[in-house]
């Protein structure tokens, strides 16, 4: 996401702190079923890939004008914000995006944190453990694009390898104040082993063809989303902000401030990559998208 004010869907506050207190209710019986598995080394899946979804908060709009649309035309105008966990048995793990309120801006016993416009609803350590996952059990780390509300929790995975495009990287580790981020959130990552991921072709994250990113510029220059070949589930396109709500995907509207007209070349070739492999693709910030998916500890696989 870019820039925007500070205003907040007033209306829908008590519906998020509703639904965060579910979220918080099922994270912590997850995390108590999980038993032992937090704090030892997680369970492997034998067989297949799996792919957990992640809640790693919601962005509060009162409008969707600066997404092309009137008020009444999207509902609700507030976005989801998800987080991926992929494991690929014996190959590794990959988490895509990090949320956009920091672990750290929970307080025991404290109400969901905000930053800005956002709200978290669980932290991102906390579902990983109910799962079986430790941050540094993460074997590798990537970003959609260096947007605040997909950055923040990187710096739990310095132990991880970070995937990073050079534009990705420059930008997070640069000495330079960006837009609601600060380079102290990053300066975990100066000692990260990285591994840079290229801006004109794709990149096989696992080396098996199964989760390959793909360069996908338009949103911002290192946006790129991910394919996840699963086996009992269609192939999965994990889109990050190459749409933002579900209408997107057939009217080509943007979000303000994108490049239009590489955006659209974009969105094509990813619509035809997705015919090509019949797969889904998934509009990680659109609310009603969000909802009607499987969240960890179920799995797609």
């Amino acid at each position: 996401m870019g820039k925007s004010g500070r205003s907040r869907w007033r209306p829908a506050i008590g519906f998020v702190l509703a639904a965060t207190l579910v979220a918080t209710l099922a994270t912590t019986l997850a995390t108590a079923m999980a038993g032992s598995a937090v704090g030892a080394p997680p369970p492997r899946p034998s067989g297949e890939l799996r792919l957990y979804v992640l809640d790693c908060g919601v962005l509060l709009y009162n409008s969707p004008l600066r997404f092309g649309y009137k008020p009444g035309e999207v509902s609700p105008s507030n976005l989801a914000n998800s987080c991926y966990l992929i494991d690929d048995p014996g190959k590794g793990t990959l988490l895509w995006d990090t949320g956009v309120v920091p672990d750290s801006a929970w307080t025991p016993g404290g109400w969901p944190p905000k930053k800005e416009y956002a709200e978290a609803t669980a932290p991102l350590k906390d579902q990983l453990a109910a799962i079986g996952y430790r941050p540094e059990d993460v074997t590798y780390v990537a970003v959609s694009h260096m947007h605040w509300d997909h950055v923040a929790n990187l710096y739990q995975f310095a132990r991880s390898t970070w995937l990073a495009s050079p534009y990705t990287r420059d930008h997070l580790l640069s000495d330079e104040k960006g837009d609601k981020i600060e380079p102290s959130m990053f300066t975990p990552l100066r000692t990260a082993k990285i591994v840079v991921t290229p801006d004109d072709h794709d990149y096989d994250v696992f080396g098996d063809g199964k989760v390959i990113r793909v360069p996908t510029p338009g949103h911002t220059p290192d946006h790129g989303v991910l394919v996840v070949k699963l086996k009992n589930h269609k192939p999965v396109i994990l889109s990050g902000d190459l749409y933002h709500f579900r209408r997107d995907v057939a009217l080509n509207t943007m979000m303000r401030g994108d490049d239009a007209p590489v955006l659209t070349r974009t969105r094509e070739k990813v619509a035809a990559l997705a015919r090509q492999l019949g797969a889904e693709i998934w509009v990680g910030h659109d609310w009603n998208d969000f909802a009607a998916q499987k969240k960890a500890p179920a799995y797609y696989d």
